[in-house]
Parts: C-alpha cells; sequence; structure tokens
C-alpha cells in the first residue's frame, strides 16, 4: 500500500540513496506539474517528500511546495524555511562546511574508502548530531578485504555510540543503531510504499529509475501502471524473507543492477547488511551493560552465514 510521494523538483535533484546523480541538462518541474502532482498526493492520502537540486528554485515553485505538509530532501547549503528537513551531504570536503544541528537528520554518501579514511569525522560528531545516516555509493565494487575494513569500521564506532548512550544522548546511526530497534523488516519499499513523480510527470519506482532512464510506471493523467507489482513486495522476495537483517534498505535499484531482479538482491547487498547486523549485536551487548533491560524485546539469533541464500540452501540440502 502506498503511503510516500516522491517529488524531485528538477532532473538535478540531489540523490539521497545508492543511486547516482543526474548528468544530462536539468530540468525543473514545471508549476502544473506539481500543483497536480500534489493534488494526486491528497486524493491517494500519501505523505510528501520533496528533494531539491544544489541550486535554488523558482521562487514560484517554493510558493506551491509550501501550500502541502511535506518533508524537504536538501543538499547541504540549500536550507528552506521549512524545519521539517533532511539534509544530504554529497562529499567529505563539504563535509567540513556543515554546521550540524541535533534537530536535523543527515545522509552522507560515500565510497568504502572514503568511509574508512574518515571514520574519525563521523566520531567526533556523533555528540552534535540525533541522527546520521550512511550512505555507500559503491556497494557493487565490495571485495574480501573492503567488508572485512568494514567491519572493523562499524565496531570501532562501538565505544563511541556507547560513549553517547551514557551521557543520555540516544544518537541514530543507521548502520548500526537501526537494527536494535527493529522486530520486522524495513526497508525502503519502492514500488509498493513510495512512489517517485519525476519532472516529466511520469511515474517512477524511485529517482533512481528516473536518473537512469528506465521505463515509467505511469503518468499523472491515467494513473499507475506497474507491471507485476507483487515484485515489489516482501512476500514474492525469497531471500529477504528469510533474513533478520531488519535494517538494510533492500534497494530496488541495487537489486535491477546487481541481479536484474528487482525482488533479489545482489550478494554483495546481504553481505553488507549482514556485517551490519553483527557489529549491531555488539553494540546491543555493549550498551546492555549499561542497562541489562535495555531493548529486552530485541533479539539477535546466532548466524554461521553472511549471505541468507546459503541459508535457503542448507534449508533445502
Amino acid at each position: 500500500m502506498l503511503k510516500y510521494l516522491i517529488i524531485p523538483l528538477a532532473s538535478d535533484a540531489v540523490p539521497f540513496c545508492h543511486y547516482p546523480a543526474f548528468t544530462s541538462k536539468p530540468i525543473d518541474i514545471s508549476s502544473n506539474i506539481l500543483c497536480k502532482a500534489i493534488f494526486w498526493a491528497m486524493k491517494e492520502n500519501l505523505s510528501v517528500q520533496f528533494v531539491y537540486p544544489s541550486r535554488p528554485i523558482a521562487a514560484e515553485l517554493q510558493k506551491i511546495v509550501d501550500t502541502t505538509d511535506h518533508v524537504d530532501i536538501i543538499p547541504e547549503g540549500i536550507y528552506t524555511d521549512d524545519a521539517d528537513r533532511i539534509v544530504v551531504i554529497n562529499d567529505w570536503q563539504q563535509w567540513d562546511t556543515v554546521d550540524f544541528r541535533k534537530e536535523t537528520p543527515y545522509v552522507i554518501r560515500t565510497s568504502f574508502s572514503e568511509l574508512f579514511a574518515n571514520s574519525d569525522r563521523i566520531k567526533s560528531v556523533l555528540p552534535q548530531i540525533d541522527r546520521l545516516n550512511i550512505v555507500l555509493t559503491d556497494v557493487g565494487a565490495n571485495t574480501e578485504d573492503s567488508l572485512r575494513q568494514y567491519k572493523d569500521f562499524l565496531e570501532s564506532l562501538i565505544p563511541s555510540i556507547a560513549a553517547e548512550y551514557k551521557t543520555g544522548h540516544t544518537v541514530q546511526l543507521n548502520l548500526l543503531t537501526d537494527r536494535m530497534s527493529l522486530t520486522g523488516m524495513n526497508n525502503c519499499n519502492a514500488g509498493d510504499e513510495s512512489i517517485t513523480l519525476a519532472p516529466d510527470g511520469n511515474f517512477y519506482i524511485c529517482p533512481g529509475f528516473y536518473n537512469e532512464g528506465m521505463a515509467p510506471v505511469g503518468n499523472l493523467e491515467n494513473g499507475l501502471d506497474i507491471k507485476n507489482p507483487q515484485l515489489y513486495k516482501l512476500t514474492h522476495a525469497p531471500i529477504c524473507r528469510e533474513c533478520d537483517a531488519y535494517q538494510c534498505k533492500r534497494c530496488v535499484w541495487l537489486n535491477k543492477h546487481l541481479t536484474r531482479e528487482v525482488n533479489t538482491p545482489g550478494r554483495e547487498q546481504c553481505l553488507i547488511a549482514h556485517i551490519e547486523r553483527n557489529a549491531s549485536k555488539k553494540l546491543l551487548e555493549e550498551l546492555r551493560k549499561l542497562t541489562p533491560e535495555y531493548l529486552s524485546d530485541t533479539l539477535f539469533h546466532e548466524i554461521d552465514y553472511l549471505d541468507p541464500f546459503d541459508k535457503i540452501l542448507n534449508k533445502n540440502n
């Protein structure tokens, strides 16, 4: 069931997930399409998320945006009057320009190697923020060495996060803290719970599908037309149904790129998600040393695999 409508206000709206930025000539959404999109969201009772480019949008568009309740997803340096916003940091040079605020959620998009090189920056900012999402931009390029480094990187953050919790500051870092509070899958669910209305007036599964010129799934005039919509649901993702790395975004765009199937994750995603899951378990154990009853309903079963496909194979043998 749809819950969210994502509206990039321009074709070069900031990417906030794994997909790359739009590279063709920028096109702003028209005021006519924007008004129709907001009206459609109201009819469907959807929450609206506007995604901004790294430049000011026309005053006319901003005026229309402000007519409806929404969340702004904005690049660092482009602020709106709406306090309900998520700030996207596109690189580590930009990181140094951010005036971090506790009330603002942040997203940093980074490669593996850049992440490892900037672990101290992440540790140092934890006291200043309440929420940081780290998005890896080169998931398909990970190696055994980078996965080992990723495990070490996550575990190196545990003392810093635990120190914040000890002071009463329950900082959230998506790679580690999200899994601790979940009892079921919390994926991006593009194509099932969210849909994107692009500046061309067409619907796409997510902004990444639009950015790469993939086929639209309907338009404002005729409505949605998603072929095989069940494939975007967890019930039709056999590998993911067997998984308890609940924090994994199960990115549909990554699925399509890595396996050519929207409901099947690449092995790369699964390995990363389970490294995060196991590090989250260690973090929870550390926090329970401070407060034994902390998140008492959260359980981490011992596992002997990193790829849930191996679990399925063993079950069938």
